[in-house]
């Protein structure tokens, strides 16, 4: 790699971290807790100066079925915003958006790095490819959602012996800071995929979805005007991630 370009790793701890969301270049930082009697996720955003959260969304688990299903619903109006469905074989997951359908589809299959197409990244009425890899510690499992420049976006930061506090989710970039419905993208796509990490690290049946061949992200790029892909096709989750060390799933 050459001294001009950094790997996605980098390129994170060098991006400002938000603190508020008062300020409209910021975002907020959700954190997420699981009540077990409720068998739910609470999304919140967190306050400064230790006050109160403030609840967003809540996140109801499906899981006593053949494919387990998360349901996300706004706080404010009890409308849905969005829905993630796991699968007891194939290791990519289904995700609805608003109404809008996409997929977390698996780009390796050992370690944890997927795709999603998403309109709310895109500059134009096409979607776009988002890519998520994975940074595991002995305390938290770190998910990084990149944009399709390889720039990171935001942050699930999960806490891998937690029993209600989840984790955090952190926005980065001034898409996220400005844009509702690409929050929202992130929330349910990340959480989404945490899900379906947990659920191939416990289900022996996902070792047969491993055998399927991993989705290319440079077959949902577009080409630059001279045809040929950008720096960060070039380039791949794969080669972004491959220093990486994180745990094995099945």
């Amino acid at each position: 790699m050459s001294s001009t370009e950094q790997n996605p790793q980098d390129q994170l701890q060098q991006t400002s971290r938000p603190t508020s969301i008062t300020k409209p270049t910021t975002s907020p930082i959700l954190q997420v807790n699981f009540s077990w009697r409720k068998f739910e996720s609470l999304v919140s955003e967190k306050v400064e100066g230790g006050g109160s959260p403030k609840p967003l969304y809540i996140v109801d688990y499906h899981t006593l079925k053949i494919k387990p299903r998360l349901i996300f619903k706004s706080i404010a109006d009890d409308s849905t915003i969005g829905t993630g469905t796991l699968h007891p074989i194939s290791i990519n997951a289904d995700v609805e958006i608003r109404g809008q359908a996409t997929e977390l589809q698996a780009t390796s299959r050992i370690k944890t790095q997927y795709m999603h197409l998403s309109h709310n990244f895109s500059d134009t009425d096409k979607p776009v490819p988002m890519t998520w890899f994975s940074d595991c510690g002995f305390k938290t499992w770190d998910f990084v959602c990149l944009d399709p420049n390889q720039m990171p976006v935001a942050r699930f930061a999960a806490n891998v012996w937690a029993v209600k506090k989840v984790g955090n989710i952190e926005f980065l970039g001034e898409r996220t800071a400005m844009s509702e419905a690409a929050r929202e993208e992130i929330i349910i796509t990340g959480i989404t995929l945490f899900s379906c990490m947990m659920l191939r690290m416990n289900n022996i049946l996902n070792l047969f979805g491993m055998v399927s061949t991993p989705a290319k992200v440079e077959d949902y790029r577009s080409p630059s005007p001279s045809g040929a892909l950008d720096e960060g096709a070039k380039r791949g989750v794969e080669d972004g991630a491959k220093d990486r060390t994180e745990p094995t799933a099945h």
